[in-house]
């Protein structure tokens, strides 16, 4: 009768014992992203992540290969690729990128490889242990928390057209009753997770200012042997499709501000595209003919490609 008594509490001991809780907090998304049935990807490079934390900045550290940013960059890329609206640039590319931006004169960002850089830091990192007893049961619970900001730039004109900040939050528990169930180890994959909740509050609104404006090309050449423009396959341009061309605004600068902006340009014709080129997203172009308008072609710098928003 004893045995089949310690037998039954031992039954009712493992039948309730619980098994290892792991959470991940993240709030719903400030912005929903919108439905477009087609669009043109844009062209995006993300600047390696800073690390503005103490975490993981020992005797040794080297800021060239931190880890905490690079985990938050191959997080941001994963999820900005699965959007399938983006072409990520390599990230060896960002040092030509950036030098690039620094070329005075109008023609600078024509260059540039990149219709957005997104520029980030992990601002805060922290993990801590939580436990509780009670009078059958422990409780043990590693929480990481960590918050990311980001800043999206728009190449052409230099401005930050996005910046905000979001905090996310990973925790795994473990239980044990009367002594029995798993000890709670160390969990190295609760910083990804953090950071990853944290990514997951800023991706939409990435996105959708993104793909609220219009994509862009430029004029690469004008002569005898065709006109060329910037962008092809892999960006989602099609033969026949057509495309507006604008002669850019006046560019202003704001006293207040010190920054220089370009008012609304008028448009002068549209395009039409005849042939696609190049093997991969930094070297494809396009071939394309005027059907209506006409530009100056001593200064293609002056004139931008713009889609047709239908």
């Amino acid at each position: 009768m004893k045995k089949n008594l310690i037998g039954i509490v031992l039954l009712m001991i493992t039948i309730c014992l619980p098994a290892q809780k792991q959470v991940v907090r993240v709030e719903s998304q400030i912005q929903d992203v919108k439905p477009e049935q087609q669009f043109l990807k844009r062209k995006v490079a993300i600047a390696r992540f800073s690390n503005e934390t103490e975490y993981a900045k020992g005797i040794f550290y080297d800021k060239a290969n931190d880890p905490l940013g690079k985990q938050a960059v191959d997080i941001l890329s994963t999820k900005l690729a699965a959007s399938n609206k983006f072409i990520l640039l390599e990230r060896e590319d960002m040092d030509k990128i950036l030098q690039e931006m620094k070329i005075t004169g109008q023609e600078g960002y024509q260059k540039v490889g990149a219709d957005y850089i997104i520029v980030g830091s992990v601002t805060e990192f922290g993990r801590k242990n939580v436990g509780g007893v009670k009078v059958f049961s422990r409780s043990k619970s590693q929480i990481v928390e960590a918050g990311v900001s980001i800043r999206l730039i728009d190449v052409s004109t230099g401005q930050i057209i996005y910046s905000e900040e979001a905090k996310g939050e990973a925790e795994t528990t473990n239980k044990t009753v009367l002594g029995l169930g798993e000890k709670t180890d160390y969990d190295a994959t609760l910083s990804d997770k953090a950071i990853s909740a944290a990514i997951s509050k800023l991706v939409e609104n990435i996105i959708n200012n993104c793909m609220d404006r219009p994509w862009k090309s430029y004029f690469l050449a004008y002569d005898e042997n065709g006109i060329i423009i910037s962008g092809g396959k892999s960006q989602g341009i099609k033969i026949g499709e057509s495309y507006d061309v604008i002669e850019k605004g006046k560019s202003v600068k704001n006293p207040q501000t010190g920054m220089t902006f370009e008012l609304p340009g008028k448009s002068v014709g549209k395009i039409k595209i005849d042939f696609l080129g190049g093997d991969n997203p930094q070297s494809e172009f396009s071939m394309v003919s005027f059907t209506e308008g006409s530009i100056d072609k001593s200064n293609l710098s002056n004139y931008y490609i713009k889609e047709i928003k239908k």
